[in-house]
């Protein structure tokens, strides 16, 4: 099963602040701030919806192919995803701008300040999936990216007849409710978590069971309490997956995600794609970045049946 992810493509610099924030903020001169902050630590990591996801469904064995903007610096994250199996055919490089960027500060009491550079992903509407002369697409993943080429893609879906899984999650906030709307009433399937849930019913005027009823699959991620499949017949109770240790928590949902989708492509039960969602969630969590976890697909399976009965089922990754 060929599947489009169209999520962010990003680098994070990530850098640590020796101190307290709040100790040079002075209550009677923020409307003249002025400050610079000396870091003792950063750590550049690739990252990005799309990818993250991607880089989690090749390390199963799927085949996710990439769709996006980059900019001028983007060569050796390329060559780093075609090596770890991620087709990067269809994404466009923006040659006089760099590549989105998140820059984020954290101090000793965790408090942050960041900023976040939308750059090449500002043209992410230039990719267009009417334009994809590859195999054929089976599923297209509409993640956050820039909001025009979220709507784009839902109605490039809508009018290919192509089956999509909508992902709105941190653009859910910058998305109209009539947008929202389009997107759940013409998706195959919904990935949310419990808050985003919620804020799509509000915005949408839509009740839960109105929105259930325009998919096939809805999935909602609860963190460490786990997660729902529901299907219009059924619903499935997944347990989260208890982590070695706790490391950085950035990019589980997209690992979540990677899991599942390779389960789906695979054709797979949607109990086993979301167990198989929360263990390689628990991969990422035990790691410092979302593409930083690494297995091999014999490993994820001991694994596997050390906390579920996939019944000899996950064999089938073997074969890819």
């Amino acid at each position: 099963m060929r599947i489009a992810l169209t999520g962010s493509i990003a680098f994070d610099y990530l850098m640590t602040f020796p101190g307290h924030f709040g100790e040079h903020f002075i209550a009677d001169k923020l409307e003249s701030i002025s400050l610079s902050f000396l870091v003792d630590k950063m750590i550049k990591r690739r990252g990005g919806i799309g990818p993250n996801i991607g880089y989690t469904m090749a390390l199963l064995g799927g085949t996710p192919t990439l769709f996006g903007t980059v900019g001028q610096d983007f060569g050796e994250y390329r060559a780093w995803l075609e090596q770890n199996g991620v087709d990067t055919t269809a994404v466009k490089v923006i040659e006089d701008d760099f590549t989105a960027s998140f820059f984020a500060t954290t101090d000793y009491d965790n408090c942050q300040i960041a900023s976040f550079y939308p750059g090449a992903m500002s043209h992410a509407g230039e990719v267009k999936l009417s334009s994809w002369e590859g195999e054929p697409l089976d599923l297209v993943v509409i993640s956050p990216t820039d909001p025009q080429a979220m709507i784009q893609y839902v109605e490039e879906a809508q009018a290919l007849n192509l089956p999509y899984l909508y992902d709105p999650s941190q653009q859910t906030v910058r998305l109209s409710g009539e947008e929202l709307r389009q997107g759940v009433e013409g998706a195959y399937a919904l990935f949310v978590n419990e808050y985003e849930f919620s804020l799509i019913e509000k915005h949408t005027g839509m009740t839960g069971d109105e929105i259930k009823d325009h998919l096939e699959i809805m999935v909602v991620t609860k963190g460490d309490k786990g997660s729902i499949v529901i299907t219009k017949d059924e619903e499935f109770i997944i347990q989260s997956v208890t982590p070695e240790k706790i490391v950085d928590p950035t990019g589980i949902g997209d690992a979540y995600r990677g899991g599942f989708l390779t389960g789906y492509s695979f054709g797979l039960d949607l109990k086993l794609c979301g167990e198989m969602g929360a263990l390689a969630a628990s991969y990422c969590l035990e790691t410092d970045g979302p593409q930083s976890h690494y297995f091999t697909k014999e490993a994820f399976i001991t694994r596997f049946r050390e906390h579920f009965d996939d019944q000899g089922k996950l064999d089938i990754l073997l074969e890819s």
